[in-house]
């Protein structure tokens, strides 16, 4: 099987509480796979395109642990890799009494960090029609370099190419890289993903969400997707279009991921052509299911669980297998 997509970034080690509350008061943890573009493309997979994945875990339990769960969820593995001198990042989740959650990370010098510049050959790309990164990459170490060569790389040749800033300020060395390293990225992104919080920190200005959202536009994207939780998400194109989905009304048990299974839904969505209206509708339907359980990978939907769900409203009866011939 070839796969038109490509997906690039980090897999990690979710460490969910079993308890809500800070850090420092929680007793237990559960160890579940994640990191976002991991989380992207096993919500691909479930819906019947699996991606190519770039990705670097550690040789170490919980570096073979995520590529067992790699595998396992039918993700192609040429560019799954095991590096042999650095350990596999993890992430130590909380959450409120609302679900919402915040994270600490162990990423310093880990695999992930140590992705190569042109490790994705011309041959690949050549074929490929669509390639997504996530920002997290972008934070240190030689996987900046390699995440930015990769996206230029993939704009030039014609893919289209899809970011998710995945703003972790913790993760950076000062919040100007932060703004100036995910600038650079836009310039050859066509499809901006990002909550409004995200582009506030981008250093994107304005009075209101779409404000914010042409001010990304100008860099680069042709249409920029804001997620709002659960008040659904808007899409503001370069046109001036403005599109807005109130999302789904569902029993939230986590957050965690909710982002990446809108990307997932977007990236499904835009890639087999559905309207940007559809599209957006599809990714939020995506996303409210992906609350529903515990765990980034847990409620991802397949495309049969898709078609069961209550209220969506677009058709699901297109053949994503031919896509991956």
């Amino acid at each position: 099987m070839h796969s038109r997509l490509l997906i690039a970034g980090e897999t990690l080690v979710d460490f969910l509480p079993t308890t809500p509350g800070p850090l420092e008061t929680v007793s237990g943890f559960d160890r579940r796979p994640g990191g976002a573009p991991a989380n992207v493309a096993v919500g691909l997979a479930r819906l019947g395109l699996p991606p190519l994945f770039w990705t670097r875990v550690g040789n170490d339990p919980f570096g073979q642990y995520l590529e067992a769960v790699l595998l396992e969820e039918g993700i192609p593995t040429p560019y799954l890799r095991s590096d042999p001198d650095a350990q596999t990042s993890l992430a130590f989740v909380t959450h409120d009494e609302t679900g919402d959650r915040t994270f600490s990370f162990y990423r310093d010098g880990t695999a992930d960090t140590r992705l190569e510049p042109g490790f994705v050959e011309d041959e690949t790309l050549n074929e490929l029609e669509w390639v997504h990164a996530g920002g997290v990459t972008l934070a240190s170490g030689r996987s900046r370099r390699a995440t930015l060569e990769l996206l230029e790389r993939a704009s030039a040749r014609g893919c289209t190419v899809s970011f998710d800033p995945n703003v972790r300020p913790e993760l950076w060395p000062s919040p100007t890289a932060l703004v100036d390293v995910c600038r650079e990225a836009l310039t050859h992104v066509d499809i901006l993903k990002a909550t409004d919080d995200e582009l506030e920190s981008l250093g994107f200005d304005g009075d209101s969400t779409v404000e914010r959202a042409q001010g990304a536009l100008k860099y680069g994207p042709e249409i920029v997707y804001v997620t709002r939780g659960g008040a659904g998400a808007l899409a503001v194109t370069k046109d001036g279009t403005q599109l807005e989905h109130e999302g789904y009304d569902v029993d939230v048990v986590d957050t965690t991921g909710a982002g990446d299974a809108f990307t997932t839904g977007l990236i499904a969505g835009s890639h087999l052509e559905l309207t940007d209206s559809e599209t957006l509708a599809f990714a939020n339907r995506i996303a409210a299911e992906a609350t529903t359980a515990t765990g980034a990978m847990s409620a991802l939907p397949t495309r049969e669980d898709v078609r069961e769900l209550a209220d969506i409203d677009i058709d699901l009866d297109f053949d994503l297998e031919q896509h991956n011939e």
